[in-house]
């Protein structure tokens, strides 16, 4: 069994232009979210999606709906709820400064940044180390977070039928841990997604392939 899966960043939101940490919590699209979303739905307007699901998070539902509402061949589908592909939580630092939040967290292991922390870790360390600096432990740690993301391609497995298109609109660290899983060398590490990019992965019984990370631009292919 092989279906086709387009996984979509939501568009740019408040806290998004603030750069503040949008885990779990949640906040409106700003008027370039709304055109983010736009152009994904106007990039994937040729594509004949079988299925259609977001995360549970306004940004992603709404986000969902510019894209089918710019479908050619969609709009008569009802996205789904996925609560598995929501972003990572973390826990007491939802909504403060990341830059701030990073600092604190990577200062005890030499590090100043989140990318300061990726290149000498990687995004599961990141989780690992946000979690231990959580004075709650509500963050989540990188088994926490795996167990939920395993648990949604199951999901998606047991409910899509062989051939078939889906979309899925998600979130920038959850589409950049899945890429840099399973593909590496696509440098998902080193570079997340922009708001309304489109990531296309092949998704078989037992294993996931990465067709293409980020595109956004209208020059590229989708």
């Amino acid at each position: 069994m092989t279906f086709t899966l387009y996984m979509v960043r939501h568009g740019q939101t408040i806290l998004n232009s603030y750069n503040r940490l949008q885990g779990w919590c949640d906040s409106p699209l700003t008027q370039k979210g709304v055109n983010d979303a736009k152009s994904a739905g106007k990039h994937l307007a040729d594509i004949k999606f079988d299925k259609a699901y977001h995360s549970d998070t306004t940004r992603a539902m709404r986000t969902c709906h510019f894209i089918l509402e710019n479908n050619q061949h969609s709009q008569d589908i009802v996205p789904s709820e996925l609560k598995n592909f929501r972003e990572q939580s973390f826990g007491y630092f939802e909504g403060n400064d990341a830059t701030q939040t990073w600092l604190m967290v990577g200062a005890l292991h030499g590090c100043r940044t989140y990318n300061d922390i990726l290149e000498k870790y990687n995004l599961g360390k990141t989780r690992d180390l946000l979690h231990e600096t959580d004075p709650f432990k509500d963050a989540e740690n990188d088994e926490q977070y795996w167990a939920r993301i395993n648990a949604g391609f199951e999901h998606l497995r047991k409910n899509t039928a062989d051939g078939q298109k889906v979309l899925l609109v998600s979130h920038s660290i959850t589409i950049r841990s899945i890429v840099d899983h399973f593909a590496p060398d696509l440098g998902a590490d080193k570079l997340g997604p922009k708001n309304g990019a489109v990531t296309k992965l092949t998704v078989t019984d037992d294993d996931v392939k990465v067709e293409y990370y980020n595109h956004y631009l209208d020059s590229e292919t989708y």
